[in-house]
């Protein structure tokens, strides 16, 4: 809800090289694709968003392309191959945990290169908290059975394994509509609209059926206006005064049928009745967990007895209870603008959540809020952003814009993150059920390559490492680089070692024409294609493989690089660069 970097700072030295590249003698057997990006013909998809260790992968193609070959892979390893003979098929992964993996049809060239056809990822992790992929839900009319599953099913095409119920409740204070023993079949919300049990037990079931989570949505200390004052005590709010005159609350206007009042998270009275109705909502729906809310840094505020409250640090002890009260179930926390976010980042949350609003409106600001995060967490815990784009483009009826959306994407996903923004429809603003924007065919295709990119590479993108400064250099003049943060007119060059492999991410804002990473009015320009740039690296040590994978080309496969090594750098040339692309030296 709204109210409701200097990450390290990477500096690069350049130098310019000599621009050839040859093969290299350790490329026996490398895979090589053909220069230009080509449009996939085959659209493949997987029967759920993540699996188990050990189970085994359902897979469909929507059309056969003669004389084609599947190749899974890891990390631009392959792993095993097999002729492309029917439209559905299965594979088991390795039993190895936490392991993302590349799924590639192509057609083999006369020329020994490949062209792929199309791609997906597989996702093997016996716990969504590894790599969390969270999507959202906001409607629960009266919708058809065959409705509910085109929504989740197109969810499990972008490996989406968490979902947030959001709105889904009674009220906030009485999340659960009538009884343990006769709950209300059609109850109102806050906005007045109808939900249906049976829609939301329906959509709980069929999240479970993808290995999706299912966490329902509330605050941590919201009370409408039409609660029970027997139950819910004068002690329990917090105050804008500290002669408790005035309670807090959040203003809303009709159709919002109250404003909401805001009691006092570390209230121990407060904490054991808002577990109390937890624990009937437990009872009734198949929940796996509560995702948390708050309405971010409230000022001055005051408990009953006129002590100052300081907000942030009631988060942390309101999480505890949580869990000490259901223990088995998982747990989620809104750090509105990062509002306590250090104070709570070693509670039992799954992964840490962020809902950014300004001043943080810089690609620099995404990137550092990631980076914090990693330190609060001892670098135990991955973040999920709630980014809204094209915020005030949402205001009218329109259209994302794609430029927009794909570049904020290349940077959360390039610096660890993944985004909160598809359920059944794409996110512009703090309340969900707003769906005046709507995905262009262009970008839903992307933004599937996109979460392919972001699943099969997972175990560099997510899983561990350390940001560096590769000193990068232009070979040819097709490409100026420059350090993060970004600059318009530059690629940005952003390092990460993972074990032995030298990741070098290339972020594309030549043609940007702002570095606003929310594209608040959708004007976003499209990034210039760089083809065949030549660029130096300098590297520790001889160089055995390299290899280049971009989510704007082939699908995200993993393409080997000829490459030459003089002493301490390599020369290469980089294939085609949109908005992102990855070099990984190992």
């Amino acid at each position: 809800m709204k109210n409701r970097l200097n990450i390290s700072r990477f500096i690069f030295c350049f130098s310019f090289a000599i621009a050839l590249a040859c093969n290299n003698d350790d490329d026996a057997g490398a895979i090589y694709y053909a220069p230009d990006p080509v449009t996939q013909k085959v659209e493949l998809s997987t029967n759920k968003g993540a699996y188990m260790p050990g189970e085994a992968v359902q897979m469909k193609a929507d059309k056969m392309y003669s004389n084609a070959m599947i190749r899974y892979s890891h990390l631009g390893t392959t792993i095993s191959e097999e002729p492309f003979t029917a439209t559905s098929w299965t594979w088991t992964p390795p039993s190895d945990d936490f392991k993302g993996y590349m799924v590639e049809v192509y057609v083999p060239n006369s020329d020994g290169t490949n062209t792929v056809l199309g791609t997906t990822a597989v996702d093997v992790s016996s716990d969504w908290a590894k790599f969390p992929r969270y999507g959202f839900l906001s409607e629960y009319g009266n919708n058809t059975e065959s409705e509910r599953t085109a929504i989740i099913d197109n969810l499990t095409k972008f490996h989406i394994n968490g979902l947030q119920f959001y709105d889904w409740m009674y009220r906030q204070h009485q999340p659960l509509a009538g009884s343990v023993s006769n709950p209300m079949p059609v109850w109102n919300d806050i906005i007045n609209r109808d939900n249906y049990k049976t829609t939301v037990e329906s959509y709980i079931a069929k999240a479970h059926e993808k290995n999706m989570k299912a966490m329902f949505y509330n605050l941590a200390y919201g009370v409408l206006d039409d609660y029970n004052h027997s139950l819910i005590t004068p002690q329990m709010f917090i105050y804008k005064d500290a002669n408790h005159n005035t309670i807090d609350f959040h203003p809303l206007a009709a159709p919002f049928i109250s404003n909401i009042y805001l009691t006092n998270p570390a209230n121990t009275d407060w904490q054991n009745y808002l577990a109390q109705q937890n624990n009937d909502v437990y009872q009734v729906f198949d929940f796996d967990g509560y995702h948390i809310d708050q309405l971010g840094d409230r000022g001055n505020v005051y408990n009953y007895g006129g002590t100052g409250v300081d907000l942030k640090n009631t988060f942390a002890p309101f999480i505890a209870a949580m869990k000490t009260a259901h223990p088995n179930k998982h747990l989620l926390f809104n750090a509105v603008n990062q509002f306590g976010q250090q104070q709570m980042a070693n509670e039992s949350l799954d992964f840490l959540y962020s809902e950014v609003w300004s001043p943080n409106e810089g690609f620099k600001d995404l990137t550092k809020i990631l980076s914090d995060n990693a330190t609060y967490s001892n670098n135990t815990k991955n973040t999920v952003l709630a980014a809204y784009m094209n915020y005030n483009k949402a205001n009218g009826q329109g259209v994302f814009n794609t430029p927009g959306v794909l570049l904020a994407d290349a940077v959360i996903f390039a610096f660890g993150g993944s985004h909160l923004e598809l359920g059944e429809h794409m996110l512009a603003k703090e309340y969900f059920p707003n769906k005046n924007l709507s995905m262009t065919a262009e970008l839903k295709s992307s933004l599937a390559e996109y979460y392919d990119f972001l699943v099969a590479y997972q175990n560099l993108l997510r899983d561990g490492g350390a940001f560096n400064e590769p000193v990068v250099s232009t070979g040819d003049g097709k490409i100026n680089v420059g350090s993060w943060p970004p600059s318009m007119g530059k690629v940005s060059v952003v390092g990460k070692q993972v074990g032995a492999k030298q990741v070098v991410h290339l972020l594309n804002f030549t043609n940007a024409n702002s570095l606003n990473w929310r594209d608040t009015d959708g004007n976003q320009n499209t990034p210039t294609d760089i083809k065949q740039a030549v660029v130096n690296i300098k590297v520790n040590g001889t160089v055995n493989k390299v290899w280049y994978a971009s989510p704007d080309t082939n699908g995200g496969a993993a393409v080997a690089l000829t490459y030459t090594q003089n002493g301490n750098s390599i020369n290469l040339k980089i294939p085609f660069l949109k908005y992102w692309g990855m070099i990984v030296i190992e």
